[in-house]
């Protein structure tokens, strides 16, 4: 068994336990129970999640942060200062026309607008936001939302 097996199968399903593991590694539960650990030790796993379909509740939105690089620090302390409000969701330093891309969730996208000109616009070394919007969820994490619907032809008749 290798980590990144162990990984793989925690990816598809984290409720697995110690004994699904091994029998599906081929292991003992001692040494799945030992490998899981030893993961959660060293940072590769950080938390384990249910993936909710949330389509229907609430907004989503996607924000593009432009900011100026700090000496000494990059983008380290303003995405930290960021990634402590309450609302965002995810925060990751991309490639790109931007620097930042920021998930929010709100119940409104009148607290989505209020979150991106109250709070983030507003901090020092923020220069400009794109906010994108979140309509429909097709897969995330992996997980397919909805499977693909096969449309058969109607004959056609002489």
């Amino acid at each position: 068994m290798t980590q990144e097996s162990l990984l793989k199968l925690l990816e598809s399903d984290a409720r697995l336990s110690d004994q699904q593991i091994a029998d599906r590694l081929g292991v003992s539960v001692s040494e799945a129970a030992a490998t899981r650990a030893s993961l959660e030790q060293e940072g590769r796993i950080v938390g384990y999640r249910a993936i909710v379909n949330d389509d229907a509740k609430g907004v989503s939105a996607f924000i593009e942060v432009r900011c100026t690089p700090e000496r000494g620090g990059g983008f380290n302390r303003l995405a930290a200062r960021i990634a402590r409000f309450e609302e965002v969701k995810s925060c990751f330093l991309i490639s790109g026309g931007f620097d930042l891309l920021v998930m929010v969730e709100a119940d409104s996208l009148l607290e989505v607008a209020r979150f991106v000109s109250e709070k983030l616009s507003s901090m020092e070394g923020v220069l400009s936001t794109a906010t994108h919007f979140r309509l429909k969820t097709y897969k995330q994490n992996g997980l397919l939302f909805e499977e693909e619907v096969t449309h058969e032809r109607l004959s056609v008749a002489p």
